[in-house]
Formats: C-alpha cells, sequence, structure tokens
C-alpha cells in the first residue's frame, strides 16, 4: 500500500514532487511544491485508500540542521501528517520555505482541524498561513513578541532581559484581554440586539482546568462560542531542545498529569527506534502493566467528575478511593505515584519490588465489584441519562474531520485503538477487546465506552500478573541510559559510558522517528528529529485534547449553557495535554 501511493503521487504530481526522505518514522515522508500543497491535500483525502484525518501539522526551524543531506534547500519546513484510520496508514508531507517568503496556503477549506495546529504554527514559528480565517496567537499572549521554537529565540530565562511590570506594561496587557467578538466571525443577530456574553473560566470548576470559553447567548441558547486556552502553556517542546535525552524524560509525565507512565511510552519507544533498541519480554510487559494502571486510574477520575458535573457528588469520593490503591500500587513499584518518571531508554528504573504481584491481586478483586457499583448507583441513574445522552452529539464524518481519537472516535462506530491496530510494547501478546459504540457519539455513550475500557483494562492486568516474563529489566545495548548497575560497579568502560550518558547525554544517530500510542484520553504521539548530538534538534508532541476542544463550538451551538457543562465533562480533557 505504501508503495502504491508514493507511486500514485509521482505519477499525478511528477516533477513537483522534490524529495522522498529515508527516515525511521514508518510512513512516506514526502518533500513536495507549496504550490500543490492543496491540490494535493484533496488527492490524499479523495484517494480511495482516504486519508480523511490530518492527524496533526507543524513547523520545524532547518536552519541550524547539520545532517541535511540531499533535503532540499529549506530555512523551515511544514509538515502535515495525513492518516488513514480506514487502510490503518499514512503519510508525511513536507513543505521547504525560504525565511524570506515564510507563505503557504491554509488548509482550512480542506480539514476543518488545521484552523489550530495553523494557528500554533504560526505562533511559534511566525509562518504565515494565506486566507487563514484567524491566525493569531493560540498559546501565547496576544502582546507577545517573537516566535519561541524558532532557534534563534533564547530558551532559558537567564538569556533574556530581566522582566518589569509597571503601570503601562500592565494596562497594556489587561487591554489585550479585552475579547472583540467580530475578530472571531459573532455576529449580531440584526441592527436592534447587542452581543450577549457569558465568560466562562478560566478559573471555573466546570472549565476542568485553566481553560477560558466565550459565549455567545441568546438567553440560555448557546448562539456561538470561542475557546480560548494557552493559560497552561509551558513551553513542552522548547525544553526537549535543552534537555538531554535521558533528562527529558520527567517533562513527559507531566504532558497529561493523569497520565503519568502512559506519556512516558511514546517519547521511549521513539527514542528506542533512533537508537536502535530491543527491549526485553520483561520490559514490555512491565511498561503495558503500568500503563494500564494509569489508564484505570484516570478514567475513574474522568468518570465521577463527569457525574459530579450532571449532579451527583458520592461517586467522586468513592473514585478516590480506589485511585488510591492504584496509587498506592504505583508507588510499591516505581517509588512515585503521580509522575514516576520510570521508563527509561532501554528498560526500566528498576525490577519489580517483592509482593508487587499481592497488590495487584487485591486490586484486581477489589475494582470490578466496585465498577458495578458506579454504574448501578449513578450511570443508570434515569436523570444522569436524560441529562447526557443525545446530548452533544457528532457523527463519524466530524470526528475524523475535527481530528477525534480515542473513546469520542469510537463511540461513532470506528473501531481504531493503537494497542490493536499498531501494537507497540507487546500488546499483540494480550487477549483483550476494543468497546465500539453504535455510530453517533453523544455524551452518555462516551462514559459508557470509558466503562468498558477500565473492564479490559484489568483483563490486561490479570494477564500481568499471571504471565509476568523473567529476564533483566534493561536492554544490553551502548545506549541503554543509564546502564546496568551491576556492569557499571564491575566496568571502567560502562561506568565512564554511564557519566557520560547521564551527565551529558546519549548521542543518537541522526534520523526521524515517529511513536502514536493510545494514550487515556486518545492517540498521543512523539514526532523526534536527531541531528547526531545528546538532544533532540526538535520534539513535536501531539496531543489529543488539543483537536477536542477545537471541535467544541461545531458541536454545542443550539444548545442549552447547561448542556456545555455536560459536554465538557464528557471530552475527559486536560489543560497541561492541550498547550503543553
Amino acid at each position: 500500500m505504501t508503495k502504491s501511493i508514493i507511486k500514485e503521487l509521482y505519477n499525478y504530481f511528477s516533477n513537483q514532487i522534490l524529495y522522498n526522505q529515508k527516515t525511521l518514522v514508518g510512513c512516506p515522508v514526502i518533500w513536495i511544491q507549496r504550490e500543490i500543497l492543496l491540490e494535493l491535500s484533496q488527492f490524499l483525502k479523495k484517494n480511495p485508500r482516504s486519508y480523511s484525518m490530518l492527524f496533526d501539522l507543524h513547523g520545524i526551524d532547518e536552519r541550524l540542521r547539520v545532517y541535511r543531506k540531499d533535503f532540499p534547500i529549506a530555512d523551515f519546513s511544514v509538515f502535515y501528517h495525513f492518516f488513514s484510520l480506514e487502510q490503518n496508514i499514512d503519510i508525511l508531507i513536507k513543505v521547504p520555505l525560504l525565511e524570506n517568503d515564510l507563505n503557504i496556503p491554509t488548509l482550512t477549506s480542506i480539514f476543518k482541524n488545521s484552523n489550530w495546529y495553523e494557528r500554533e504554527t504560526w505562533d511559534m514559528f511566525g509562518i504565515n498561513f494565506q486566507n487563514h480565517p484567524n491566525l493569531t496567537r493560540i498559546l501565547m499572549p496576544n502582546t507577545w513578541v517573537g516566535h519561541p521554537l524558532r532557534k534563534d529565540y533564547p530558551a532559558r530565562a537567564t538569556e533574556h532581559l530581566p522582566f518589569f511590570l509597571d503601570a503601562s506594561k500592565e494596562k497594556k496587557e489587561m487591554d489585550a484581554l479585552v475579547f472583540n467578538p467580530t475578530e472571531y466571525g459573532m455576529h449580531v443577530k440584526h441592527k436592534n440586539s447587542e452581543f450577549m456574553f457569558l465568560n466562562l473560566g478560566p478559573n471555573h470548576p466546570s472549565a476542568h482546568g485553566a481553560f477560558r470559553i466565550i459565549l455567545q447567548l441568546d438567553g440560555e441558547e448557546i448562539i456561538d462560542c470561542v475557546p480560548d486556552i494557552g493559560y497552561h502553556h509551558r513551553g513542552a517542546e522548547k525544553m526537549a531542545e535543552r534537555q538531554s535525552w535521558h533528562t527529558y524524560i520527567p517533562y513527559t509525565d507531566r504532558i497529561e498529569y493523569l497520565g503519568g507512565c502512559v506519556n512516558e511510552m511514546p517519547y521511549i519507544l521513539a527514542v528506542e527506534k533512533l537508537a536502535n533498541i530491543s527491549v526485553p519480554k520483561k520490559v514490555e510487559v512491565i511498561r503495558v502493566m503500568l500503563s494500564e494502571l494509569f489508564r484505570i486510574n484516570s478514567h475513574l477520575l474522568y468518570i465521577s467528575t463527569f457525574i459530579q458535573d450532571v449532579g451527583a457528588m458520592t461517586p467522586v469520593f468513592l473514585a478516590f478511593t480506589d485511585r488510591q490503591k492504584i496509587y498506592d500500587l504505583i508507588e510499591a513499584i516505581t517509588g512515585a505515584r503521580m509522575h514516576p518518571a520510570w521508563f527509561r531508554i532501554g528498560g526500566l528504573a528498576n525490577d519489580l519490588p517483592k509482593g508487587w504481584n499481592h497488590l495487584l491481586y487485591d486490586f484486581l478483586i477489589w475494582m470490578p465489584k466496585r465498577l458495578d457499583d458506579y454504574i448501578k448507583v449513578a450511570l443508570k441513574n434515569v436523570i444522569l441519562i436524560n441529562r447526557s445522552k443525545g446530548i452533544a452529539c457528532y457523527d463519524r464524518e466530524s470526528a475524523l474531520s475535527w481530528g477525534i481519537t480515542g473513546a469520542g472516535l469510537r463511540a461513532t462506530g470506528i473501531d481504531f485503538d493503537v494497542r490493536k491496530k499498531r501494537p507497540y510494547s507487546g500488546y499483540d501478546n494480550f487477549d483483550f477487546l476494543i468497546p465500539v459504540g453504535n455510530g453517533e457519539s453523544d455524551c452518555y455513550s462516551r462514559v459508557m465506552i470509558k466503562v468498558e475500557e477500565i473492564r479490559q483494562s484489568l483483563v490486561i492486568l490479570k494477564q500481568c500478573l499471571h504471565n509476568m516474563p523473567s529476564g533483566p529489566f534493561k536492554a544490553d545495548h551502548p545506549l541503554t541510559t543509564p546502564p546496568s548497575k551491576e556492569l557499571t560497579l564491575q566496568h571502567i568502560e560502562t561506568m565512564i559510558s554511564h557519566f557520560l550518558q547521564v551527565s551529558w547525554g546519549p548521542v543518537l544517530p541522526p534520523n526521524e522517528s515517529f511513536q502514536m500510542i493510545e494514550a487515556t484520553k486518545g492517540i498521543n504521539s512523539y514526532y523526534l528529529i536527531s541531528d547526531g548530538n545528546t538532544m533532540s534538534y526538535r520534539t513535536r508532541i501531539r496531543t489529543p485534547s488539543f483537536p477536542h476542544l477545537q471541535q467544541i463550538p461545531s458541536v454545542i451551538r443550539g444548545s442549552l449553557i447547561s448542556d456545555l457543562i455536560v459536554y465538557l465533562g464528557s471530552i475527559d480533557f486536560v489543560m497541561s495535554d492541550v498547550d503543553r
């Protein structure tokens, strides 16, 4: 299939394709001239293979890249990751740009979700997307000067001038926060009416984080709305350029702070592809076990807070009791609770401790009965069902056009879970099912799918308990970081390697790699570029919550304010996952 699509592209676009780049990304990486970008995007979307989802879109500052032999001449580049869920294939398209002409056509007329991705790329790199409907800052404040992901933009606070805030600067910043509805395409009904707004957030319990959404209302009815993000932006992708491959691991836990080790998985696997490391079977199973524990933990918080948003309080307190048991187990294994940073390049930080199996066994006995209680006490409640069934609905086509993944996608009837379709870390050795909806995603179906996902995670954990392999918890490979403690204490060469790889970081061969995983809230992925150094040249983190929030206006228009609260609770987003 991959060879076939490349052949079709070369036949159709002939000399306008510049270069077929060989990488470890796992799919074709094609450089094209920007003049054919729109036509090629249409071609891929309408192709029989149907690349119906724009999975990701962002930029790269190519100016300081050393290993770029045979690449087209480029100061910057924009990459487009197109995804065909039906065929389970994807393709990466790159467009080279020169510094004196950073202009490229917008894809908003073809892929709806390109809107926010293009705004973010302009925000971070200063690349202009021509004919974009609202090319403004999205993560940085409107008053921000510069584009942070450019290589000439300082990465450390000590490289900037000291910060000060006087009265005039404060006024300027406050004035910049004033919302102008016409800039976002909002219009009054007629000349005798006025805008009526409700400012929800960024500090509101129903917003589930530092998230602001501005509602245009007609009484209780939502005429239009504007999601406003960026209040939780920490520059995680910029930090990756100043941390070694090894010392960046703790940052990955905090991308989606409820996911813990789940967020370490795509980064570690992408690094191991660059290093050509294969880990022992035991490492794979332990990684799966920790991931599924964190998945249950996240789902429990989601389900209980959703019930709370509808109006019931008790399940939240019950869920935190259950989550405490999971955290006790995670702490016994890793020594930490929310952010273990326990996966390592080539393995794990430590072997499993004695008694881990007893704690896991007790949890597997406890949790199924509790899950039944949640369903019986709350999720089968008539009031909750009436408040959530048929609310904030969208179909399969809408989900694909907005880049929706995870339970929200599967609720529309699309059977796609990365653990099954693209198994990683040995998931293909586990026997479990993927819950799928009946064709339309509404608030209730999204929640019930997550309930069933908890059951399947328990099935996976039971197999981990009874089939844990023996063997080492680290790979015997020179780029494993840190190397085996036993060898470090016995061989001077290994001790030197330990010192260099932990203090400076391992030197990974120049290449590009990519890894997607089924995270707690949808598909999370890391796209890494190594320039033969101890640090990443470019780290792109694609998170599920970012497109999920972009979809809100299209789903909620015409609904009531109370429906919005239920809808927000059903999305299962975390603002650290959105803003990074």
